[in-house]
């Protein structure tokens, strides 16, 4: 014989009553707890992209939203490995795959900055300003540096006083370029991250 108390009668008419209330009304968790959720990627552009940590040069995909004709800020929402991609073929490090806290960090330098000699503050510059910059102090060094002759004559065209590390993350036309532009300038000290 079932012993049941007068509450606990109570409690499990008023379930039955509810739930065949709810079937009455065409709730059917079923069907509810079936359907499909809108794959969270859907509406994203997806752009392919080198991380930028170290030398082995892993391909990510990005995925952003927003579309600047419908005035919504562009951002970027995730980041995965791409799997396409010859080196990491999909896979990333767990520095790779905290890239979108390196994205959205406050921190993060945006901008070209300059601090003057004895100065203890950063001045925000234009990119143009910074190239302009690079550029002039480039070309001095090398005219106060450069070695045209050895002193028995030899001819050498060295520039000994700067140097340039490369970028490995870059393809082989890239590094092929790379290596011409700073060989022709004289550059002897060069050198790729891939090796540092």
């Amino acid at each position: 014989m079932l012993q049941m108390s007068r509450r606990q009668f109570l409690k499990i008419t008023a379930t039955s009553l509810a739930g065949s209330s709810l079937a009455l009304m065409g709730f059917a968790p079923d069907t509810a707890l079936a359907e499909v959720r809108q794959y969270k990627l859907a509406r994203t552009t997806e752009t392919r992209n080198t991380c930028p940590y170290c030398s082995v040069g892993c391909g990510i995909l990005m995925y952003g939203l927003g579309d600047g004709a419908k005035n919504a800020t562009a951002s970027i929402i995730h980041i995965e490995g791409d799997p396409d991609h010859p080196v990491n073929r999909g896979t990333l490090c767990p520095k790779g795959a905290s890239l979108i806290d390196f994205i959205h960090s406050p921190a993060r330098l945006k901008y070209p900055e300059y601090r003057a000699a004895g100065s203890t503050e950063w001045k925000r510059i234009s990119w143009d300003e910074a190239l302009d910059r690079v550029a002039k102090l480039m070309k001095e060094d090398r005219d106060a540096n450069f070695v045209e002759k050895t002193d028995e004559g030899k001819t050498v065209n060295r520039w000994l006083t700067t140097g340039m590390l490369a970028a490995s993350a870059a393809s082989n036309e890239v590094g092929y370029l790379t290596h011409k532009v700073a060989r022709s300038m004289g550059l002897l000290a060069f050198d790729n991250q891939a090796r540092v």
